[in-house]
């Protein structure tokens, strides 16, 4: 037991009083000044019946003292110790008595230290734990069904900063697999837990039912992402609902959504649609990332597993491209404020992303952003785009300029390019550029207009040239483009000479003109 204390004080303030009681302890017989005292009779040896009778006074008187020299010396011992059982080592308790002569508590041993004395005749500092920064915004990710967990688990494995996690989830396993900062099961009395068997309709009465919870997780945030992948029933039921309440609580909303793989069905693929038409009336900005574009990257031999992966690290990518620029310093910094310029109320989005290395690898990357295989529409005529330049400490300002001049050259001549450079310990000899365009004329909400309105391509174009005469912030929303292509022929003077994908500008904007 004594050992045991001891060990654990030698690493506090009482150290040196314990070295020394364990020298005084430990002291050899003879050294220093002994205390003195008489043997007794050895309690073995029967003391005769004379020796008990008391001499008379005159015997006392003439009986001379021993001398010194015949004095038996011996250690004094604690009068509490009995002489028959084997000696024992005092204890820290026991020596800290014996130095100061009073009695100690006896939780003397499990006190703290006492605070030490201050070096230079004054109280030193002390850190004062790390306030909230006034000012930065509250950034959070919200992964709805299945696809959404696995993405916000990916992002958490990637090591996305500032950011806070919210999982929400039908299927009360996948949840036990997250470690998600917030984890609510939805809808457990529709549900009791498991999943909502790839019906839309579940998933959306399962948000509903939890409407309140939602709501409390999401309060206070200035930046939501709700990720998903659409086609399922949680995913795509769920995220219009938990989209709108995070618009609510008055946050910026962007969702990031995937569309399933072709081999995942006809009946898949539908829901997708009709989901990502839902959300896109609930969030500020939309991008929709196709997963059958993947497979013009993955190599042959890739397995689903690895497939699956590399789509939720796109997700992860499309929501660290934007939440970077704001919680992370740069060289070229962007506030929340520029986020939200680009895109509040901006509709579908898309998102590019380019690597390079080697001597061109500003310029390759930007052209790879640009071109993206992800990408279903061109990015070029985009009104608004948020730029993104990662690189390692080699990277120099003309590699910088050289980038952002090719993303800018793709956009519309009056684009609003809000742009941030970044650099990054962790890259190595490489360039990373994203790119997310807004505002670029291809708006599939207008799928949802009436037939007498002209062909879905129609609305695109003329939402673009009516741009072009009011500057880049005119064409805010999906409801506005089509009053606007009232107001008349766009400006010839202004108008793209580039092709929008596969549709030719400067032969189709004069025919809409004389419409």
């Amino acid at each position: 037991m004594a050992s045991g204390k001891r060990a654990s004080m030698r690493e506090g303030p009482l150290a040196s009083l314990f070295s020394r009681t364990d020298g005084e302890t430990e002291e050899p017989e003879g050294a220093g000044e002994p205390e003195v005292a008489f043997e007794r009779p050895s309690p073995e040896r029967p003391i005769p019946e004379q020796e008990l009778r008391p001499a008379p006074p005159s015997a006392r008187r003439a009986q001379p003292s021993p001398p010194v020299s015949e004095i038996r010396v011996r250690r004094a011992e604690p009068s509490d110790h009995d002489e028959d059982s084997p000696r024992r080592p005092r204890s820290a308790e026991e020596r800290l008595r014996a130095v100061f002569s009073a009695d100690v508590p006896e939780d003397i041993l499990q006190r703290p230290p006492a605070p030490q004395q201050p070096r230079f005749g004054r109280a030193e500092p002390k850190p004062l734990p790390a306030p909230e920064i006034a000012g930065s915004p509250v950034l959070r990710v919200a992964g709805v069904g299945g696809a959404g967990v696995n993405a916000l688990n990916r992002m958490m494995e990637a090591g996305v900063e500032g950011v806070e996690f919210l999982a929400l989830n039908t299927d009360t396993q996948s949840l036990q697999t997250s470690s998600a900062h917030v984890a609510l099961d939805i809808g457990s009395d529709l549900t009791r837990g498991l999943g909502s068997g790839s019906s839309p309709e579940l998933g959306r009465d399962a948000a509903l039912e939890d409407a309140d919870r939602i709501k409390g997780a999401l309060k206070g945030s200035d930046l939501v992402f709700v990720t998903a992948g659409a086609g399922g029933g949680t995913g795509t039921g769920a995220a219009p609902v938990v989209a709108r309440l995070a618009r609510e609580v008055g946050a910026l909303v962007v969702g990031v959504v995937t569309k399933p793989f072709s081999f995942e069905g006809t009946r898949r693929a539908v829901q997708a649609e009709e989901g990502i038409r839902t959300l896109a009336e609930e969030v500020d900005t939309l991008i929709v990332i196709p997963n059958s574009r993947l497979l013009s990257v993955l190599e042959k031999g890739t397995s689903i597993v690895d497939a699956f992966r590399v789509a939720d690290d796109v997700l992860r990518q499309g929501v660290q491209g934007i939440s970077d620029l704001v919680t992370l310093p740069g060289l070229i910094n962007l506030d929340f404020a520029d986020v939200r310029t680009i895109m509040s109320q901006a509709g579908p989005a898309l998102l590019g992303i380019g690597m390079g290395v080697g001597e061109r690898r500003a310029m390759d990357a930007a052209e790879r952003a640009v071109a993206s295989p992800l990408l279903e529409t061109s990015i070029e005529g985009a009104h608004s785009i948020l730029l993104s330049i990662t690189g390692g400490r080699d990277m120099s300002l003309w590699e910088v300029n050289e980038a952002a001049r090719a993303v800018s050259e793709a956009a519309h001549p009056d684009a609003n390019i809000i742009f941030g450079a970044m650099v990054d310990e962790n890259v190595v000899d490489q360039v990373w550029v994203t790119v997310v365009a807004t505002r670029y004329g291809d708006m599939p909400r207008h799928a949802a207009e009436p037939a007498s309105e002209p062909s879905s391509a129609e609305p695109v174009l003329a939402g673009v040239g009516a741009s072009n005469g009011a500057g880049p912030d005119s064409s805010s929303g999906y409801e506005r483009a089509g009053e606007e292509r009232s107001l008349g022929p766009p400006p010839s003077s202004s108008a793209p000479t580039e092709s929008l994908g596969e549709l030719e500008v400067p032969e189709f904007v004069p025919r809409s003109g004389r419409r």
